[in-house]
């Protein structure tokens, strides 16, 4: 799924494109992508409406319009939003395309049709599940090393559950989390209440740290992700342990070892990360 860093990529590479730009029309393939309005009010709304600028909170994408409506995208599992040229090939699993007046289109693809797409005004996106209930950005002023502290200590709960709560901290997801727990020398399973002030503050700038260098690498591309250009982010390739099962730590260089936390694959070095 996309991360913090890979929606916030794809968030610079479309505005950077569609910034300016008003859509001319709108074809939907799959009409439950649509959560809200309904499909016919979507594209009647849609059309004729600028791109003024676009934004990110956690792992969605805010698109703002004209006429005060915000188009809210979620990415889900596997889904990508592309800038092309409208004589470009069609990707297979493409279930809506947005026509530009610069003759171009954003298309959005899907192969596990996981994602969603909302129409709305500004005004009511704090009623907009889902958005309404994220957390913190790791990035906001109000996120810091005592906030932190304090909302871990009011948690009993196995970390990396936690981290991955986007009610807790908005953005962060499976691959990061593992990346942030390595940096920080904590093992997953520790509970959050249980976090030293010295480890609470190593989480801190774990975060930070991880995410920023997630963007400056343009996200991780380990099966499905581009960015809204269609490149591949590069990301992957920096790594410590997460999908790296069975390979050295390149601290200690004992072998990295995944556990199911959550039902997700957690990747940890059991000698770096002691509990």
């Amino acid at each position: 799924m996309p991360e913090l860093p890979e929606v916030e990529t794809i968030k610079r590479t479309l505005e950077a494109r569609i910034k300016g730009l008003s859509v001319v029309s709108a074809e939907i393939f799959l009409p439950k992508l649509i959560r809200m309005p309904g499909v016919e009010e979507f594209k009647a709304l849609l059309t004729g409406r600028k791109f003024l600028s676009l934004e990110r909170r956690g792992k969605y994408l805010l698109l703002r319009l004209s006429h005060g409506l915000v188009m809210v995208i979620h990415l889900r599992m596997t889904g990508r939003l592309v800038y092309l040229p409208a004589s470009a090939d069609m990707a297979p699993h493409t279930h809506l395309i947005i026509n530009l007046d610069d003759g171009c289109q954003m298309r959005y693809s899907d192969i596990r049709r996981f994602g969603t797409v909302s129409l709305v005004p500004a005004s009511e996106l704090d009623k907009l599940s889902g958005l309404r209930s994220l957390g913190k950005e790791p990035f906001d002023r109000e996120f810091t090393r005592g906030y932190l502290l304090k909302q871990l200590h009011s948690h009993r709960v196995i970390l990396k559950t936690l981290l991955l709560d986007q009610s807790f901290i908005a953005g962060l997801g499976n691959i990061y989390a593992d990346e942030v727990l390595f940096r920080a020398r904590i093992h997953p399973q520790q509970r959050s209440n249980m976090l030293t002030q010295r480890q609470s503050a190593r989480l801190f700038h774990a975060i930070r740290e991880v995410l920023t260098e997630g963007i400056e690498n343009r996200g991780t591309t380990l099966r499905d992700y581009v960015d809204g250009e269609g490149m591949a982010g590069n990301y992957q390739n920096l790594l410590k342990v997460h999908n790296r099962e069975n390979q050295p730590c390149s601290v200690c260089s004992t072998n990295i070892v995944r556990l199911r936390i959550s039902g997700r694959s957690t990747y940890f070095c059991p000698y770096c990360q002691r509990m």
